[in-house]
């Protein structure tokens, strides 16, 4: 039997419940045995943060899905989707990150580049979380719970700890990392 695998790639500064969410939802919607949740050393389009260090926050993602059966951490060098996704049967990802894929200037504002990343990733199988006001593809829609859509990242970091996962939540408690990232 063949196993389905989804990646999830992203940033995941701090790894929130929606995160947890929209990878349990695809698993379940797109019949996944497994859901990868990649993160690139140096993500795309993203100043590296100095605080927390990578490797705490490949920690804290870890602990975040620890006693979650089928997701997993992995750790790339590439920062492409497209590179990314090779090998993976579902890519899952925002609205957000579908209008970031579509646009040139992550291709050396090369707009044939981008074309061929997209009819690339249009092969796959797509599991894409609504991010408003970001459109969805049609047919592609992951359905999450209401709730969850407008939990991200930059919301936790942002002052809505309560967006956090226990472990990342945990973390910040002890650290600040999130929270009071200036000393």
């Amino acid at each position: 039997m063949t196993r389905r695998l989804g990646v999830y790639p992203g940033s995941f500064n701090p790894p929130t419940i929606g995160h947890l969410a929209i990878a349990r939802a695809a698993m379940v919607q797109r019949g996944l045995d497994q859901v990868d949740l990649v993160v690139s050393r140096v993500a795309l389009g993203k100043e590296l943060p100095a605080v927390p260090a990578f490797e705490d926050r490949m920690s804290v993602l870890e602990a975040s899905v620890a006693d979650i059966d089928g997701l997993e951490v992995v750790v790339t060098e590439l920062q492409l989707l497209v590179d990314i996704a090779q090998g993976y049967d579902v890519v899952v990802m925002g609205a957000d990150k579908w209008a970031q894929v579509q646009d040139p200037a992550f291709y050396g504002d090369s707009v044939e580049a981008r074309d061929q990343a997209v009819k690339a990733l249009l092969r796959l199988d797509l599991a894409i979380a609504p991010r408003p006001p970001f459109q969805v593809l049609s047919g592609a829609e992951l359905d999450i719970e209401p709730e969850m859509i407008a939990v991200s990242s930059s919301g936790a970091r942002q002052g809505r700890l309560e967006w956090m996962t226990p472990a990342a939540r945990a973390f910040d408690d002890a650290t600040g990392a999130w929270s009071k990232p200036d000393p």
